[in-house]
């Protein structure tokens, strides 16, 4: 896993001051501790730093292909790049190292932007062509890893892993978008179609953009997409097979490294599948880690030991405090935009104990957004059913009418919270999701903001993007596409962000097994009732897991790493709970309204109501915006 930033003027062919490329890249020195190297020619830039994994000696960067043509810098792995090689050197390619980053030279040299098509694997990378004078930004299918980039004064670009790469170069503006509030204040992060300055965008996954000298740049080119349109007609028993054989294929082609290798393992469905997987692909035992917490309703430690003794792991955990609120500033530096999600926290602990004995460790994340493990997709399943039944110009004007007037119970589980069922079923499936998954309705983000933020908005709302995304799904039924939107815009915005930033916070690798695109293919295809049954997602998954693991591991309830966020602004926290009341960056800005921030607060601390998780946020976007410090 690396980092990686440059520079490319496409109005004007400038020099490129390596120093200032430097300087981005040594931003981005926690992703890339092994090595470092920058690249100019005119007009452009190209900086890389390294942590090591595969040819551990072999394949520095940036990287120069055999003839001198082209030159790459590349974050990430391509599992497939020995199979690729031998194809390539069958063609006629010379290698000169023996790792993956050459292997994507060759491919771009012969299939041009098609060589995308051809890799298996997590990544990002910059790859000039010296003989075409362009620039070939690329992204992997499922936005596993990041790409920030930046339109500079004088018709340049700049590029970057992370958004602190870009904060090093001195002609970034760093002016915050209030749509970027919008958008984490309904969904506790910055989607990946912004950013939270203005000028800055992320190239979307499964994204490339090819620029030229002299041309104004072209929009991004989807590549690659994920069909829920189709359904395999195989029967269960060879679904299962098909499931079974995709997830030994994205375990065992993710082993490969030449560095110590583990997994995380919570004690859940998916991880402990990893688990279960890698054990029977390894003559050694594997390395697994686990972190539990000293309140017993939260801690899953036993879960995971108990899957440890089963395929008899190298197996290290530790028990850490629940009070973990002085980590907050640390967090929000390692994310650079704000980011909401509590478990950022817990994830980042894992990652360090991971580090202690590992460089790279396997995940479990993908399988729900794939395989339907949500609850909120099953509710949302059941709601299409009833909308299914009663039109909207029914529904509307009941349902919409008795969840206004229901009383609010936030602290009840999902299916007793009416009101919120109540509001959904009045709206559309689509805006009924994007209201699930939301932190705030639009009417609460707007009871919060000032005459600024209502202004600069201009009648926006963050649940649109959202909303068209699943209305053009390429889908057959409500469930497709709120997994489609969940895999595309959820995945990438809040899941692999977390994981990306708190493993390479600490030099570590984190791979993901069941984002193979096989995998998630062949999910899209399966049957509703191979997805769901009852109340089981990930049915098949659990079903086919069955002679590996034990059924109080496959089907308990499912539990996400937990923060006691409500007890912290009700104790330790109290103070900063009421500081963002007067906060000169989110009230002096005019963003928000003074009043209810107070109220929000007070009611909170006085235990009348639970604002915590609109409190966390509005802590954490005071914090990320310090980190920032806004030109305006």
């Amino acid at each position: 896993m690396c980092g990686i930033a440059g520079i490319f003027h496409y109005e004007t062919v400038k020099p490129v001051n390596p120093k200032r490329v430097e300087a981005m890249t040594n931003a981005l020195a926690h992703r890339g501790p092994d090595g470092a190297g920058v690249w100019t020619a005119p007009g452009v830039g190209l900086g890389h730093r390294r942590l090591s994994i595969i040819d551990l000696a072999g394949s520095p960067q940036p990287m120069h292909s055999a003839d001198g043509r082209a030159v790459i810098v590349f974050n990430g792995e391509i599992y497939n790049y020995r199979e690729l090689r031998r194809e390539l050197e069958q063609g006629g390619a010379q290698f000169r190292t023996d790792g993956d980053t050459e292997t994507i030279l060759a491919a771009w040299q012969k299939w041009g932007p098609r060589c995308l098509e051809r890799l298996d694997g997590m990544f990002a990378f910059a790859l000039y062509d010296c003989a075409t004078r362009q620039l070939f930004l690329a992204r992997d299918r499922l936005g596993v890893k990041p790409l920030y980039i930046a339109e500079l004064p004088g018709g340049a670009l700049a590029f970057a892993s992370e958004l602190k790469g870009l904060l090093a170069n001195p002609l970034l503006r760093r002016t915050i978008d209030p749509l970027a509030i919008e958008d984490f204040m309904t969904w506790g992060y910055v989607p990946d179609h912004r950013a939270i300055l203005r000028g800055v965008r992320k190239l979307p996954a499964g994204h490339y953009q090819l620029l030229e000298h002299g041309r104004t740049p072209a929009s991004s080119v989807q590549w690659w997409d994920v069909s829920f349109a189709e359904r395999s007609r195989g029967s269960q028993q060879d679904h299962s097979a098909e499931l079974l054989h995709l997830m030994r294929e994205g375990v065992t082609s993710r082993m490969v490294a030449d560095v110590p290798l583990g997994a995380f393992l919570s004690g859940g469905v998916d991880s402990s599948s990893v688990v279960a997987l890698m054990s029977e692909a390894s003559a050694q035992p594997v390395t697994s880690c686990s972190i539990g917490f000293d309140v017993a309703g939260v801690d899953e430690t036993a879960h995971a030991r108990k899957v440890a003794e089963l395929f008899a792991t190298d197996h290290h955990e530790r028990i850490v405090s629940a009070d973990q609120f002085d980590e907050i500033d640390h967090i929000a530096g390692i994310f650079d935009e704000p980011f909401a999600d509590a478990s950022a926290l817990p994830t980042l602990r894992v990652c360090e104990l991971a580090r202690e004995h590992v460089t790279v460790a396997l995940s479990g994340d993908g399988a729900d957004e794939a395989l339907a493990g949500y609850r909120r997709q099953l509710f949302h399943a059941r709601e299409e059913q009833a909308r299914a039944v009663l039109p909207q110009i029914l529904r509307e004007p009941v349902f919409g009418a008795l969840g206004s007037i229901w009383p609010k119970a936030d602290w009840a589980p999902r299916p007793l919270r009416a009101k919120a069922t109540l509001l959904s079923l009045a709206q559309s499936g689509e805006a009924g999701y994007a209201r699930a998954l939301a932190i705030l309705a639009p009417e609460q983000r707007t009871a919060l903001y000032g005459e600024a933020m209502i202004r600069d908005r201009a009648g926006y709302r963050a649940e649109q993007p959202f909303e068209k995304l699943m209305r053009n799904a390429p889908a057959r039924s409500g469930l497709d596409r709120a997994q489609y939107a969940d895999l595309k815009f959820w995945l990438p915005g809040d899941i692999l962000t977390k994981t990306d930033r708190t493993s390479m916070a600490v030099g570590l690798e984190a791979r993901e097994p069941l984002l193979d695109h096989r995998f998630i293919e062949l999910a899209a295809r399966l049957p509703h009732r191979q997805r769901i049954r009852g109340t089981t997602g990930k049915w098949l998954m659990k079903h086919t897991m069955e002679r590996y693991l034990p059924d109080d591991i496959l089907y308990r309830p499912k539990q996400g790493f937990v923060t006691p966020i409500a007890d912290w602004f009700r104790g330790p926290l109290a103070d900063a709970a009421r500081s963002v009341a007067s906060s000169e960056l989110l009230v002096g800005s005019g963003w928000f309204a003074r009043k209810p921030l107070a109220q929000l607060a007070e009611a909170h601390i006085a235990g009348r109501s639970d604002n915590s998780r609109v409190l966390w946020q509005l802590l954490m976007l005071e914090r990320s915006l310090r980190h920032l410090k806004p030109s305006g």
